[in-house]
C-alpha cells in the first residue's frame, strides 16, 4: 500500500563532495549539458524531417498517400519514446551500483551507436528498431547526470545543477534542431542523424577527458531501488511533471495548424516560432534552476499558475500574431521552468531510490509527451478544431495543481523538509 511517507529517509544518504576546482566544476557541467543537446537533438529532429523520411523509406505508400506515410514514419518518434519509458527505470534500477562516470561513457557509446545505425539502416522496420533502441539510454543519462551534476555544484544549488544539464536540451531547440532540420533538408534525413552521432561520439570524448570519477551506490540493488515506486510522494511528483509535460504537448505537436489555420501565418513562419518556444524554454530552464533552489514546492505551484495563465491567454488571443508569439514564449517558460524542480523534488522524496526516480522522471515526462499529443489529436479529430487542444492543456492544470497540494499536505502532516541531505556520508571526488 502508498503511504505518504516523510520526504526525508532516516538512513544515512551518500553525498559526495566536489573537491574540483571552479573552472574544471564548469567544464564538466558542460560535457553533461553536451550530451544532453545531442539527445534534444536527436528527439526532435525526427518532426522537421517527416516526409523526408516517408519519401525515402516508404516510397510506394508515399506515392499512394503523402498522408498515411508521414502518419507511419512519425512512429519512429512513437518508438523513441516508447525506448525511454522502457530503459529510463530498467537501466536505471539495474546499474545504480555502477560507477557513475562509467555508466555515462556506456550510455554515451549507445546514443552513438544507435543513432549511427539509424542513419544508416536500409528498411523502415530497422530503423524504428534503431529509434527504440536509441531511446533506451535517454532517461537513465538524464537521470545519472542530473545526479551528478548536483553533487558538483553542492548542497543548496542541486537545481541548479539539474538545470545546466537540461540547458543543453534547450539549447538543442533553439540551436540544434533547426540547424540539423536544415542540413536534412539539404543533404538528406540521413545526413541529420550522422551529425547527431558526430554529437553523441564528441559527448563519449568530453565525459571521458572532463568527468570526475564518481562510485555508484555499491549497497544499491534492484529491490531497493524498485522501492522507490512504493513511495507516493514518488508517484505524486512523477504524474505532477507527466501533466505539466503533456499540456506542453498540447500545443507544441500541433503548433503548425495553430499557426497557419488559426493565426493565419504562412507555413516559413513556423520555424521561427518554434524558436521562439526553444527561446522560452530556455530562459524557463534558467529560472527553473534557481526557483528549484529557494523552495521546490512552491516553484512548482509558480510555473504551473503560469502553465494556466499562458494556455487561457493563448486560447484568448491566437489568432493575433501578437497573442500566439507572446504565449507560446511563456508555455515554453514554463514547461522547462518545472523540470528542475520535478528532478530536485524527486531527489528528496525517493529516500535510498534516487537513481531510480531520477531516471524514472523522463519515463514519465515521454508518457505525458504521448498524451498531450494524443489527447489534442483527439479533440482535432472530433471536430473541435485546433484551438482545442490549447483547452485540453488547461484543464490538465488542474490535476497537476492538485497533485502538487496533494503532496505538499503530506509533506506537512509528516513534518518533512525539502532538504534531503542531512545526516550525509561525503565521498570526495577524484579528477582524473
Amino acid at each position: 500500500m502508498l503511504a505518504g511517507e516523510p520526504v526525508l529517509s532516516l538512513e544515512p544518504r551518500m553525498v559526495i563532495v566536489n573537491t574540483l576546482s571552479p573552472a574544471k566544476t564548469r567544464l564538466a557541467l558542460l560535457a553533461l549539458a553536451l550530451g544532453g543537446f545531442g539527445i534534444g537533438s536527436s528527439e526532435f529532429v525526427v518532426l522537421g524531417l517527416l516526409p523526408n523520411i516517408a519519401h525515402d523509406l516508404l516510397p510506394a505508400l508515399y506515392e499512394r498517400s503523402p498522408e498515411e506515410a508521414n502518419a507511419q514514419a512519425g512512429l519512429l518518434a512513437s518508438a523513441y519514446a516508447l525506448g525511454v519509458v522502457v530503459g529510463a527505470p530498467t537501466i536505471a534500477a539495474f546499474a545504480a551500483r555502477f560507477p557513475r562516470k562509467k555508466l555515462l561513457l556506456v550510455l554515451a557509446a549507445a546514443f552513438t551507436v544507435g543513432t549511427l545505425l539509424s542513419a544508416v539502416l536500409p528498411t523502415f522496420g530497422l530503423v524504428l528498431a534503431a529509434r527504440f533502441l536509441t531511446g533506451l539510454p535517454h532517461g537513465a543519462f538524464f537521470g545519472i547526470a542530473s545526479l551528478v551534476a548536483a553533487s558538483l555544484m553542492g548542497p543548496g544549488k542541486r537545481g541548479a545543477g539539474v538545470a545546466f544539464v537540461l540547458s543543453g536540451l534547450t539549447i538543442a531547440n533553439v540551436v540544434g534542431v533547426p540547424a540539423i532540420t536544415f542540413l536534412g533538408q539539404q543533404a538528406g534525413w540521413r545526413a541529420a542523424y550522422l551529425a547527431v552521432a558526430v554529437i553523441f561520439a564528441a559527448t563519449f570524448v568530453a565525459l571521458a577527458l572532463l568527468l570526475p570519477k564518481q562510485p555508484g551506490d555499491a549497497k544499491a540493488t534492484m529491490k531497493r531501488e524498485l522501492r522507490a515506486f512504493g513511495r507516493a510522494q514518488v508517484w505524486l511528483t512523477l504524474l505532477t511533471g507527466a501533466l505539466g509535460f503533456g499540456g506542453f504537448f498540447c500545443v507544441y505537436t500541433f503548433i503548425n495548424p495553430l499557426a497557419t489555420e488559426i493565426t493565419g501565418l504562412p507555413e516559413v513562419v513556423v520555424p521561427v516560432l518554434l524558436v521562439v518556444v526553444g527561446l522560452g524554454m530556455t530562459l524557463g530552464n534558467i529560472v527553473g534552476g534557481w526557483a528549484a533552489d529557494r523552495n521546490v514546492i512552491r516553484s512548482i505551484f509558480a510555473f504551473f499558475g503560469l502553465f494556466a495563465f499562458s494556455f487561457a491567454g493563448l486560447a484568448l488571443t491566437a489568432h493575433t500574431i501578437p497573442g500566439l508569439f507572446i504565449f507560446v514564449f511563456l508555455i515554453g517558460v514554463a514547461a522547462s521552468g518545472v523540470s528542475p524542480s520535478i528532478q530536485t523534488r524527486l531527489m528528496d522524496v525517493a529516500g535510498d531510490s534516487q537513481t531510480l526516480a531520477a531516471a524514472a522522471n523522463h519515463s514519465a515526462l515521454n508518457i505525458g509527451n504521448s498524451l498531450g499529443a494524443y489527447l489534442g489529436g483527439l479533440t482535432i479529430a472530433g471536430g473541435l478544431g485546433y484551438l482545442s487542444p490549447v483547452l485540453v492543456g488547461l484543464l490538465l492544470c488542474v490535476p497537476g495543481i492538485s497533485l502538487v497540494t496533494w503532496s505538499a499536505v503530506l509533506q506537512r502532516k509528516r513534518g518533512g523538509t525539502v532538504n534531503g541531505e542531512h545526516r550525509v556520508e561525503p565521498v570526495a571526488l577524484a579528477a582524473e
